[in-house]
């Protein structure tokens, strides 16, 4: 049975569970380091900063190339190949999965907070199939043969036949 998409979840698709997960196990990950004062991946933070403005940087570029290349307006009608989306299936989501947490994660200098970055993946993992199952009863086989060729977070270095 397919289920219709509402217009939230069009445009929003599984981002905000996502982003609920997300900040439950980061503020867990924060309470585990301070109950048990955890140790610190280095004591250069200086150099933790920089790493973490850059993935600042890199996270907005890839917002606005994801906006630019399927515009909210268009999310959950139109299928979008081109642009950021020839690479990733959900550009939104993996730059602030790849680029964003990990940054933060290096920011906050602790091997928690590293793991805790490395854990979001396995979860999004989950979180998105949701997503990608209305795609597929939107779009059909053009998603399933668009899933074959395209990564959903990180390019697909390998093409499944």
């Amino acid at each position: 049975m397919k289920k219709k998409p509402t217009k939230f979840s069009k445009i929003f698709g599984s981002g905000p569970i996502g982003l609920a997960v997300s900040v439950i196990l980061l503020f867990i990950a924060i309470w585990l380091d301070r109950r048990f004062n955890l140790p610190a991946v280095t004591k250069n933070q200086s150099v933790l900063n920089i790493i973490f403005f850059v993935s600042i940087f890199l996270t907005l570029l890839m917002i606005v190339w994801s906006f630019k290349s399927l515009p909210a307006a268009d999310r959950g009608t139109k299928l979008s190949t081109a642009g950021a989306f020839k690479y990733v299936r959900h550009p939104l989501y993996a730059a602030f999965l790849s680029l964003f947490n990990f940054g933060l994660a290096v920011h906050l200098n602790g091997y928690i907070y590293i793991l805790w970055a490395i854990l979001l993946h396995p979860v999004w993992h989950y979180v998105i199939k949701y997503e990608e199952q209305l795609m597929i009863d939107t779009f059909g086989k053009s998603y399933i043969e668009y899933q074959k060729h395209t990564g959903r977070f990180y390019p697909r270095l390998i093409i499944k036949k």
